[in-house]
């Protein structure tokens, strides 16, 4: 039983999706189609597709967009031919890609199309970040987004915006991932990596110029239980600079209500910097960033108060194994030294889990102020959220009463 279900895991499907397809909107003589193409590599002396789907046993095919472009409203759709994740270059594979693979890719590149201008590390795992930063070296950017959360990015993608270097692939080869992806790989990189027979080395040379495709959109399907589809436009930040942020202000019941301090230039970084990241999270979220990286990661919850407590739990959990780490050399589940274990936890409270300091991110606004007092007791400094709530001077209040800062993007961030 137990070898055949590992078996189940190993097998690469055979597919019945057609080789083309087309979508067409159709309104009344006005025809619009986009042409797509069944995606296939060979490995091995085998010609195949998407392993297979969410889990073994669905099959599952991608299709890249090769013609056709289409113009609803005043959005129209990224061109044909400009490919990231439907169309990557295999460099090295033990197995066929399978959808988590190609979908944690795609996640990855959304969130680094918006930083160009140092090195960024994004580790993605079931389609929502670990970690993600930014710093003056690819290592160390590495390093920062593998330790914000050693745990989760076991086996996930790890995203590089550029070209990798020697160390970074050894950094990389000491942990178990199963897809890293990057613009290039520097001479003797894969020499490195293929310790790692089943790592999935990926090469999207559009990495070069992600740019390029920030405010660019897609249109996204979902298909309904039933066999119904909603269609929608990809998602789009409107806030990406300093410029874009309004200070914190709001009426209430013939009052006004203003945040008192101005954000510093760092607050202004990590704001920033966390509400980019957030738009490739999964909604109800919350996330602390400090000094261009993830502290602690909230996703998928039904309330915000919660998914703020669970950020800040992660973040005192992930820190208390950082130093576990660092320190013996062994993660902190795997300590049985209680007065090691109690070192670990002491040194993580002492520092409030990483998150004094930090910038709290939520993708909604809160509606009430529990959910930012969450951050303050931890001595967060500033918050980012797209406010509008009929409660935001009670946010307001609770940043004043500490001196936090706080701004508006003015547009939610959903992703479902």
């Amino acid at each position: 039983m137990t070898e055949d279900l590992k078996k189940m895991y190993r097998t690469i499907m055979d597919d019945n999706f057609s080789p083309n397809m087309e979508i067409s909107f159709i309104d009344g003589d006005n025809r619009q189609t986009l042409f797509y193409e069944k995606v296939v590599w060979t490995i091995d002396a085998v010609q195949k597709g998407l392993r297979y789907g969410e889990n073994p046993g669905q099959e599952a095919a991608l299709y890249k967009l090769v013609n056709g472009n289409l113009v609803l409203g005043d959005a129209k759709t990224i061109q044909p031919g400009k490919y990231l994740a439907s169309d990557i270059e295999l460099l090295q594979s033990g197995k066929h890609p399978g959808k988590t693979n190609l979908t944690d890719t795609d996640n990855s590149l959304n969130i680094l199309r918006y930083f160009t201008d140092k090195p960024v590390a994004v580790i993605v795992k079931h389609n929502n970040p670990c970690g993600v930063a930014m710093s003056d070296s690819l290592e160390d950017a590495y390093h920062k987004a593998h330790m914000a959360d050693r745990i989760a990015a076991f086996g996930g993608c790890i995203a590089l915006n550029r070209a990798v270097d020697k160390a970074t692939a050894e950094a990389i080869c000491k942990q178990f991932a199963e897809v890293v992806v990057a613009p290039e790989f520097e001479y003797g990189v894969m020499n490195i990596f293929e310790k790692k027979r089943n790592l999935r080395i990926i090469r999207v040379r559009n990495i070069e110029r992600l740019q390029t495709f920030v405010g660019e959109r897609c249109v996204e399907f979902k298909s309904l239980i039933d066999g119904g589809i909603i269609a929608q436009w990809s998602f789009v930040p409107a806030a990406r600079s300093q410029e874009d942020l309004k200070l914190a202000e709001t009426e209430y019941q013939g009052k006004i209500y203003r945040i008192k301090r101005e954000p510093t230039a760092k607050e202004y970084e990590d704001m920033l910097f966390g509400w980019l990241v957030e738009s490739g999270i999964t909604s109800n979220s919350v996330i602390y960033v400090k000094d261009l990286a993830t502290v602690g990661i909230g996703t998928g919850e039904q309330d915000r108060v919660g998914v703020a407590e669970i950020a800040r739990d992660k973040a005192y959990r992930k820190l208390a194994d950082r130093y576990s780490y660092e320190t013996y050399g062994i993660g902190y589940n795997e300590l049985k030294d209680k007065d090691k274990k109690n070192e670990a936890d002491a040194r993580a409270e002492e520092e409030k889990g990483g998150l004094k300091g930090a910038a709290m991110v939520s993708d909604a606004f809160f509606p009430f102020r529990d959910g930012i007092d969450v951050g303050i007791k931890e001595g967060i400094s500033s918050v980012i959220q797209p406010g509008g709530s009929g409660n935001d001077y009670q946010s307001i209040e609770a940043c004043n009463e500490v001196g936090a800062t706080m701004v508006y993007t003015g547009q939610r961030s959903f992703k479902h």
